[in-house]
């Protein structure tokens, strides 16, 4: 079982370890196992069981009562989540992704000071990005930059930290050297997918067919309104017809590095040998919108359009890629894209870029698939 999950074989994973719980029902790390696969392919309740069956039997199971917390902050459970996390890390006080996945809950729910407490009792490889995030958005300017300055000591390319040496560029003036990229606006590529693919049956049937099965989860995402997000992986387990996609943005991705294969930013020059895949879809309603962020997990990120209702009014819908949140007084706004996408569109972005949606009015539903490189 742990060998298909590392192959990426999830339905055959979850057998192995559904075959290892019938012949040894009390086998607390096959449940433990089973609620990871489960996790990953985005069934999310079924997952909860499977980790508090491995609690049941074995209730000092640390990373069991970990990764509850993590399913249950995808659930929306927050209170849960944090008892589930605390109890992990009561079991086990040096437990660094225990204090890592804290600090994500409590730096999601905005409390970013205590966010940042977690995150500095971490060594989890995750938590001093964060840290230096939580940094930035309380203002702790000296902090601040004592963190970046490390990391470019370190020379660490990471687009987290090339996100943030270009929103403190902004809003303090200092600019440090940017690893990442340092003009991240000018390697947005827009493509009409439309010219090379059958997109209404590649994938428009494809993501329709999707969210119109009942046993799809769906993960609480409080940056959206109006709006729902599949939950895990949607190019996990075997789907001839997700596969036919996933060749689609590999080839797209491959055509990406090409185009700026001269470019001496650090995310090109450090293009990540192997990488992963990770997507899912977003459905909003009338009046849908997703406020701005990035995907500090991923190396580039990317949208493809499969529905883009009709503009009520110019810009109606859009797509935005921006340096930062709020800018400082008297700043220009240049330093953000209004890309005006349609269904059949595909964006693809260094992951260092913040982006949100601007909202529509339709009966239509906007319908996009996102996914994130993310480095092996």
């Amino acid at each position: 079982g742990i060998t298909l999950q590392e192959l990426g074989r999830l339905e055959e994973a979850e057998a192995s370890y559904r075959k290892a719980i019938a012949l040894k029902p009390d086998y607390a790390e096959a449940h433990y196992n089973l609620g990871i696969t489960l996790q990953e392919l985005g069934r999310l309740e079924e997952a909860e069981a499977s980790y508090r069956e491995a609690i049941a039997l074995k209730p000092d199971y640390v990373k069991a009562h970990s990764n509850l917390g993590v399913t249950l902050q995808e659930l929306g459970r927050l209170k849960e989540s944090e008892a589930s996390y605390k109890k992990a890390i009561a079991l086990k006080p040096d437990y660094a992704e225990g204090y890592y996945n804290l600090g994500v809950l409590f730096f999601e729910m905005g409390q970013y000071k205590i966010a940042a407490e977690q995150f500095k009792l971490s060594d989890f490889r995750k938590s001093k990005t964060y840290y230096l995030r939580c940094l930035y958005l309380q203002d702790e300017k000296s902090l601040f930059f004592d963190q970046l300055d490390y990391f470019i000591n370190q020379g660490k390319i990471h687009p987290m930290i090339g996100s943030l040496g270009c929103r403190s560029k902004l809003r303090y003036g200092i600019e440090r050297p940017n690893l990442f990229c340092k003009d991240p606006l000018k390697y947005v590529l827009k493509t009409d997918l439309t010219k090379q693919h059958d997109f209404k049956n590649t994938f428009v049937k494809v993501a329709k067919d999707i969210l119109a099965v009942n046993s799809v989860e769906y993960k609480n995402q409080s940056l959206l309104t109006n709006g729902i997000q599949t939950a895990g992986n949607l190019f996990t387990g075997e789907n001839d017809l997700i596969d036919n996609i996933k060749e689609i943005i590999h080839s797209e991705i491959e055509k990406y590095r090409v185009h700026f294969k001269d470019s001496e930013e650090g995310f090109i020059t450090s293009w990540p040998t192997d990488y992963s895949l990770y997507g899912w879809l977003i459905s909003m309603k009338n009046g849908g919108v997703l406020r701005p962020h990035m995907h500090e997990n991923g190396w580039i990120s990317g949208s493809i359009y499969i529905n883009v209702p009709p503009k009520s009014k110019t810009g109606s819908g859009n797509f935005v890629v921006c340096i930062e949140e709020e800018y400082p007084t008297g700043e220009n706004r240049n330093q953000e894209e209004n890309i005006d996408v349609v269904t059949g569109s595909m964006c693809l972005f260094p992951a260092s870029l913040l982006h949100y949606t601007i909202p529509f009015e339709s009966e239509e539903k906007r319908i996009v698939l996102a996914f994130d490189v993310v480095p092996v």
